[in-house]
């Protein structure tokens, strides 16, 4: 399933998961995905292992997958936007959503 062309957005924002997370950002890269890491700020041991990180900043433990769940969909969105779709009417909408 991973491949060259695969984009894997790792979220590092979890002390208790780091390693295995850490573990399986290796895996993807060792088959060819581009790593873009969501990662607390301050936290630099990594960096040698993704392409590409996108801090947020430190929170609770309740608020970080809040955050990084956030910037996720904020970095959809001007993806999205800078590729010039449609985004108040994404394709396929109307067989996934029923409006009474």
């Amino acid at each position: 399933m991973i491949e060259d062309s695969t984009l894997v957005i790792a979220m590092l924002t979890q002390e208790e998961l780091f390693e295995k997370t850490l573990s399986n950002i290796k895996e993807v890269k060792a088959r060819g995905a581009k790593v873009i890491a969501i990662a607390l700020k301050g936290n630099e041991s990594f960096k040698s292992e993704v392409d590409d990180v996108i801090y947020v900043p430190r929170s609770g433990w309740m608020t970080a997958p809040i955050i990084a769940n956030v910037t996720t969909q904020l970095f959809a969105y001007y993806v999205a936007k800078t590729l010039g779709t449609d985004i108040d009417q994404p394709r396929n909408l109307a067989k996934s959503v029923t409006v009474e």
